[in-house]
């Protein structure tokens, strides 16, 4: 019982501090990466694109790092360590399943960004639509699933 009253408050203390956190949008330029326009697009379309995750880089040290770790490389930071997203993706080693993974990954990613995290009425991440332009965003995911390990989990 004591366990779990203290997994509660930590709980409870991690979701109050993202409930204070306001969405600030990043001073990053996406210059390089192709314009995406206002429409969310369901698909990261900055996969294999070169200048992504420096981009991605920049904006998720200005943007996320406050919850996530500085530059992806930790999970000791109160919000879920982003290098896990697409991990089950990464033991599909069929091309075709491996694909609709990812499909299934972006839209998860986008709908989070987008509308934010509440749980049981308790925002654990703000909203960024509105505030995050989806190229930001999409060049965000890239550079933090280009900073999982080479391994297979």
């Amino acid at each position: 019982m004591q366990k779990l009253l203290v997994v509660l408050f930590a709980a409870f203390l991690s979701s109050l501090a993202a409930a204070n956190e306001v969405a600030i949008a990043p001073t990053v330029s996406a210059a390089g990466l192709p314009p995406l326009g206002a429409t969310w697009l369901s698909e990261n379309p900055y996969r294999g694109n070169p200048l992504a995750p420096a981009i991605g880089q920049q904006a998720y040290n200005q943007a996320c790092a406050r919850c996530h770790g500085a530059d992806a490389s930790t999970n000791a930071a109160p919000a879920p360590d982003l290098r896990n997203l697409n991990r089950f993706c990464r033991r599909i080693a069929d091309a075709e399943l491996n694909a609709a993974c990812l499909r299934d990954n972006d839209a998860y990613f986008a709908k989070t960004v987008r509308h934010g995290k509440i749980i049981v009425g308790v925002t654990h991440m703000p909203p960024w639509e509105g505030v995050l332009k989806q190229e930001l965003a999409w060049a965000i995911q890239v550079f933090f699933e280009s900073r999982v390990t080479g391994r297979r989990e």
